[in-house]
């Protein structure tokens, strides 16, 4: 019997997914606790795994792994926001400590979102971006993941589109994030009405048509739309998706996006249609469950 574990680690929150070929597939999630050291973190997840999968009867063929953190070539975490004891730590041989004896790999938690979105949407050239705290995303070619399970990610939330915007907290100005993440287009609400603005807020006043909310979306969809044809003269897919908790949960985002990217394209290159993600929240643990499945793939064949 083959079994296929996902760890989806958030910053609040863990979830894991347990698939093998005989059972209903089993998920649980836990809030995460802040802590001082990452070894209290990778404790946690030991014991969150074993209480999903009893090793003693179940087998896990593979792991996968969708992180939020920012990781670089040689396999360190050199940025994450929620978790700074794990920076400088070799985040590979650190889960592998955990899963010592079966092939597993880790991936950026908005690329593994898009695979899953877009094995979901059955297409094969996919752009997905995920807006909620900050700009996720990745791209799909050909049906894997662009540019694949290597210690690089497609970081389409930092994609500058406005040399002298905002400044984002990767240091640099205009990146898309600092421009169309939730808490960037509530701060420009806020500064737009004069009074601080919650997302509940922006939300009601959506549905009026207030003009300061419908200007404060029509701003951070533009810096989107900019995005996504920028990464279409690169590639051409056949579908763009746009998830995240905040695109969800403002009405109308989506099709505003769509208008956008429509208002942008030029004389020859008609853009992708842009439509919703549909998995929502689940999509990064459905995509680290696809990627345990490409770890028992890469192992068979190199």
């Amino acid at each position: 019997m083959i079994g296929y574990l996902g760890i989806d680690i958030g910053g609040t929150k863990v979830a894991l997914r347990y698939e093998d070929d005989l059972r209903v597939p089993r998920e649980a999630s836990h809030p995460w606790p802040d802590s001082e050291y990452a070894a209290q973190d990778l404790c946690l997840l030991a014991r969150w795994a074993g209480e999903l999968v009893d090793p003693s009867c179940e087998p896990i063929t593979s792991v996968g792994v969708a992180l939020p953190a920012t990781v670089d070539p040689a396999g360190a975490v050199v940025a994450w926001p929620s978790r700074p004891s794990w920076v400088g730590l070799d985040v590979e041989a650190a889960l592998r400590s955990l899963f010592p004896d079966v092939p597993m790999c880790f991936a950026d938690d908005g690329e593994l979102a898009a695979l899953a979105e877009a094995r979901e949407a059955n297409c094969a050239d996919v752009v997905y971006l995920g807006v909620g705290t900050g700009v996720g995303g990745g791209i799909v070619l050909d049906g894997r993941l662009w540019p694949g399970f290597a210690r690089a990610s497609c970081e389409l939330g930092h994609m500058v589109v406005d040399m002298f915007g905002a400044m984002c907290n990767c240091g640099r100005r205009g990146c898309v994030q600092a421009v169309a993440s939730g808490p960037a287009t509530l701060r420009w609400a806020a500064r737009t009405r004069g009074t601080d603005v919650s997302s509940d807020d922006l939300r009601e006043a959506l549905g009026m048509g207030e003009q300061w909310a419908v200007s404060a979306i029509e701003r951070s969809c533009a810096a989107l739309a900019a995005a996504i044809v920028s990464a279409g003269e690169l590639y051409h897919p056949s579908l763009v998706l746009v998830g995240g908790g905040f695109a969800t949960a403002m009405p109308g985002f989506v099709d505003t996006v769509a208008d956008q990217v429509s208002r942008l394209a030029r004389p020859g290159h008609p853009p992708a249609p842009v439509r919703p993600a549909v998995l929502g929240g689940l999509s990064s643990l459905y995509g680290a469950v696809l990627a345990a499945r490409e770890a028992v793939d890469v192992r068979a064949n190199p």
